[in-house]
């Protein structure tokens, strides 16, 4: 499995305030952009692969309007995730 435990502690300590914290705009932002990029990755070696290529659209979609909300809310965290994650080039 690509997604284990150990790696989405580490994706919520490093963007989060905590391990544990989980809910936070943040973490969940940089959760999406690993599957996300993950996925990608998938689509690049199975272009038939339709399912995965909706998922993939699905999570886009949410992973954008939690960065509209951010942006909306606070725009130095907004900023600093774009950076960190290297979302937009």
């Amino acid at each position: 499995m690509y997604l284990t435990n150990s790696i989405k502690e580490g994706i919520f300590k490093e963007n989060g305030t905590s391990i544990k914290d989980t809910g936070s705009t943040e973490g969940q932002i940089a959760l999406f952009t690993f599957r996300i990029n993950h996925l990608s990755k998938h689509l690049k070696k199975n272009p038939k692969d339709f399912n995965t290529e909706r998922s993939l659209v699905k999570m886009v979609g949410k992973r954008k309007n939690l960065l509209d909300y951010l942006k909306n809310k606070n725009i130095e965290r907004y900023r600093s995730i774009i950076k960190k994650l290297e979302i937009r080039k």
